[in-house]
Formats: structure tokens, sequence, C-alpha cells
């Protein structure tokens, strides 16, 4: 039994070997790869149907030239989606609920759209940090209120995503103790939590295909204001 509510979080480890490796990896083996074949089975035209409609919903604020990173950024979508999912199983980890590889996503894609920014259009993306009409006296303080807000959007992208996901697990855990808790002394008040722990468990499993979608989809608008 976990000593604290946090050990949930915390890399499991075999032989001193940590299990997470094994977490990050997993979802690249479950999904099917394409075959040479013209006629594919079911599992895998639903794959690529699904797939097609994520890349539709993600290239709608792009123009054409961010079109490229459709297959970056969709494949991210999908693997983010299948590590959340399989976290809410039980006797699962999900990595995602981890800062540091949160960040690791975040950090090197929002600066990719920074660079192509102060590449192809310098002027453009640096007239970000001033808006149009700003009175002379506040340009100082906007310029440094503008850098500030944009070297925190990496931050932002990785706590956001952290913090849901921790949030809703532990939500879990604490219904999931209370039932365990309340069976022997009321059934009755039992039966009422079990009902919200299901209730919560479905939202959960939205939350975890939401905050995916939400992650890339903001990093698609970051792109946007760079091309």
């Amino acid at each position: 039994m976990m000593a604290g509510l946090f050990d949930q979080f915390a890399s499991p480890t075999l032989l001193g070997i940590p299990l997470i490796v094994l977490a990050v990896l997993l979802p690249w083996i479950l999904y099917p790869t394409a075959t040479p074949r013209w006629l594919s089975n079911r599992l895998i035209t639903i794959q690529a149907w699904l797939a097609a409609r994520f890349a539709n919903q993600l290239l709608l604020p792009l123009s054409a030239r961010g079109h490229k990173w459709a297959v970056l950024l969709t494949s991210l979508m999908i693997y983010l989606i299948t590590l959340n999912v399989l976290g809410l199983l039980p006797y699962t980890y999900t990595p995602t609920t981890q800062l540091s590889m949160n960040m690791a996503f975040a950090t090197p894609l929002w600066l990719a759209t920074v660079i192509i920014g102060m590449r192809d259009q310098p002027t453009m993306s640096l007239g970000h940090l001033l808006p149009e009409g700003t009175p002379v006296p506040l340009i100082p303080a906007l310029i440094i209120i503008e850098t500030i807000s944009l070297f925190i959007r990496p931050l932002a992208l990785g706590v956001r995503l952290t913090a849901n996901l921790t949030a809703g697990h532990l939500l879990i855990q604490l219904l999931a103790t209370a039932v365990y808790v309340l069976v022997p002394l009321t059934k009755a008040v039992a039966s009422l939590t079990m009902v919200v722990f299901f209730l919560l468990s479905l939202l959960e499993v939205a939350v975890a295909l939401i905050q995916a979608y939400v992650f890339v989809l903001l990093l698609s608008l970051y792109l946007q204001e760079n091309i």
C-alpha cells in the first residue's frame, strides 16, 4: 500500500531499472505499422482515418507554410493521448505527470517556432513584443513584459499538462480510498461515492484527450505567429 498520495507519481523501478523507459516506448509498440498492400486491415484503416482527422483539425489555424509540421504535430498528439489514456489503467504509470518530461516536449518545439520566426521574418517576430500604438513611456515596460511572457510559454505548456493530469489522478485516488473505507461502514454512502468515482473516471478520460489536443493546438498557434 502506498505511503502517500504522491507516491503514485514516482517512477517505478524493477531490479534498479526505471520503468519509465518502458512506459515511454510502449505507445509506439501498440500501433500497427502500415503495410505495402493496397488493402489494409480494419485497424490500420481506422488508425489512418483518425490521424487524418487529427491533422485536419490541427491545420485549421495554420497557413500553407505551416502544413509541413502536420506529421510532427499529429504524431505528438497521438503519442500524448496514448500516454495519458494508458496512465488511467490500474497498475500503470503516467509519464506525462512528470514536469521534466512535458518540458522536454514543450521547450524544443517552442524554441523551434521562435527560431523559424527570427530566421524568416525577424521584423514581424520582434514586432509581437511591442503592440502597435503603445504610448512612448510604456514602451520599455511592455517590451519587458512581452519578453517574459514569450519565455514563459514552454513552462505554461508543461505545467498545464502536468497539473491537470496530476489533479485528476489525485482525485481518483482520494475517491477510491473513500469507497474502500466507507464500504464496511455505510453501504449507501459508499454506493453514492462509487457513482461519483465512475463519473470522475469518465471525466478523466476526456481530460486526457483534451489536454493532449490543447498542448499541440497551442504549439500550432505559436507556430502560426512566426510563419
